[in-house]
C-alpha cells in the first residue's frame, strides 16, 4: 500500500500535538516482492489528510513497501517571537477544542496503524531514509529551562545555515557542524493505563527519546502497548549533542522513510536499538542515575537472554559475564537530561562477536 504525508509547517511554534486513535486515509496500493516468511510486515507510504476523515488501513501481509514520512518538523523557538502560520498550524490553533490538544510541546506525524500489531508484539521500525528539508536549523533556549536554568535566565534563539550538499552546519564563524539528521520524537501508544500522555517524556513505548545514534541506517525496537501500536514521528534534528543540554538540537524539517515489522515471538519491556555497528540498551528516569542503571540492566537482559534467542550461533553469556562486558568494552552514555525524564543508552560493538562463535 502507497500514502504520502505532505504536513510542511514554516516556522510554527512548539504547539501540543493532537493525538487521536485513527490512522492516515488510504489512498493507493502497489505490490512489492514479500520478505521472509517468518517475518509479519508491512511498509507504507503515507499522504495525511487534515480534512478529510481517516481510516483504517487494510492488512497487506505480503506486500512491506517502505514508510514515506513528510515529517517537518516545528523548530522550538521561544513563544514570544511572532511568526506566521501555514493553513495546517492555522487548523490545529481554530479547528480543535484545547482539551483535544497536547498534553506535551511537539507537532508530530502520526498516529499510523499497523494492522497485525497487537499488545505483546514488538515492533521493528527500520529507519531507511532520512532527508533534511530546509537550508537551516534553529536552537534556541528559555527561562527556567535546559539543564542550567538559574545560569541562563534568559531566552536565546540562534539560526544555523545548513549546507545539505556538505552535510555540516554554519554555527558561528569557523565553527561548522557536521550533519546526522534523525527524528527525536519516534513511539508509539503508551499502555492504555497512560491516558493522554505527554508528547516530552521518553518512557516504553519510545517518543522523545531523542537519541542522535537512531539515524537512516538504525533499527528501532518497541513493545506494542495497544492494538496497530499507532506510530509517530516528529521532532526532527539535523544533528545534537549528548544530552541536549540547553533543550534543543539542531530543530529543523525532516522527511523519513520507515517499514514496519511486527514479531509476534519476541518479547521487550523497553525499547532497544541497532546500528550496523552497536546494539544499543536505553534506560528513561526523572532521576539520571535510576535510567543509568535500567540502561545497563537492559543491556545485561539483550546479551543474556533475548539476542541468543533471536540469533542464531551468537554467543550466549550469563549475566555475570554480561555485566563484566559492559564494564570491559561497551559505552554508556547520556542521551538527554531535559525532556522530564532523562534518557541513558548503552552501546554494545557488534564488531565484539566473532561470526558463528557460540561457547555456552
Amino acid at each position: 500500500m502507497i500514502y504520502k504525508i505532505h504536513a510542511r509547517q514554516p516556522n510554527p511554534p512548539r504547539h501540543p500535538v493532537r493525538r487521536t486513535p485513527n490512522p492516515p486515509r488510504r489512498r493507493t496500493a502497489a505490490a512489492h516482492p514479500p520478505r521472509h516468511s517468518h517475518h509479519r510486515s508491512l511498509g507504507l507510504l503515507l499522504r495525511q489528510s487534515h480534512s478529510r476523515p481517516h481510516h483504517p488501513l487494510r492488512r497487506h501481509r505480503h506486500h512491506p513497501n517502505p514508510l514515506h514520512l513528510r515529517l517537518p518538523r516545528a523548530p522550538k523557538i521561544p513563544r514570544h517571537r511572532p511568526l506566521r502560520h501555514s493553513p495546517y498550524v492555522e487548523d490545529i490553533y481554530k479547528n480543535y477544542p484545547a482539551s483535544e490538544k497536547g498534553p506535551g510541546g511537539h507537532i508530530l506525524t502520526g498516529p499510523v496503524a499497523i494492522t497485525e500489531a497487537e499488545p505483546g508484539d514488538v515492533l521493528e521500525v527500520r529507519i531507511q531514509k532520512i532527508s533534511i528539508d530546509v537550508p537551516w536549523a534553529c536552537n534556541g533556549f528559555g527561562p527556567g529551562r535546559g539543564f542550567l536554568p538559574n545560569d541562563f535566565p534568559y531566552s536565546r534563539t540562534r539560526i544555523i545555515p545548513l549546507d545539505r550538499e556538505k552535510m555540516i552546519g554554519h554555527f558561528a564563524p569557523g565553527i561548522d557542524i557536521p550533519l546526522h539528521p534523525f527524528f527525536g520524537s519516534m513511539g508509539i501508544a503508551p499502555p492504555e493505563s497512560a491516558g493522554k500522555y505527554n508528547s516530552a517524556p521518553p518512557w516504553m513505548h519510545a517518543g522523545n527519546i531523542d537519541n542522535k545514534e537512531m539515524v537512516a541506517g538504525t533499527t528501532l525496537y518497541i513493545p506494542v502497548n495497544a492494538k496497530g501500536a499507532l506510530f509517530e514521528a516528529g521532532d526532527g534534528h539535523a544533528g545534537q549533542g549528548n544530552g541536549e543540554v540547553d533543550i534543543t538540537a539542531l530543530e529543523t524539517q525532516l522527511t523519513g522513510t520507515f517499514q514496519f515489522i511486527v514479531h509476534k515471538d519476541q518479547h521487550l519491556l523497553w525499547p532497544r536499538g541497532e546500528t550496523p555497528t552497536a546494539y544499543i540498551a536505553m534506560g528513561f528516569d526523572e532521576d539520571l542515575k535510576t535510567a543509568t542503571e535500567m540502561a545497563v540492566r537492559n543491556m545485561i537482559t539483550f546479551l543474556s537472554e533475548e539476542i541468543p534467542d533471536q540469533i542464531p550461533g551468537h554467543p550466549r553469556l550469563t549475566r555475570d559475564e554480561a555485566y563484566a562486558l559492559i564494564s570491559t568494552a561497551c559505552d554508556v552514555d547520556i542521551t538527554q537530561l531535559v525532556d522530564t525524564k532523562s534518557g541513558v543508552h548503552v552501546l554494545c560493538p557488534r564488531k565484539l562477536f566473532i561470526e558463528g562463535s557460540n561457547n555456552h
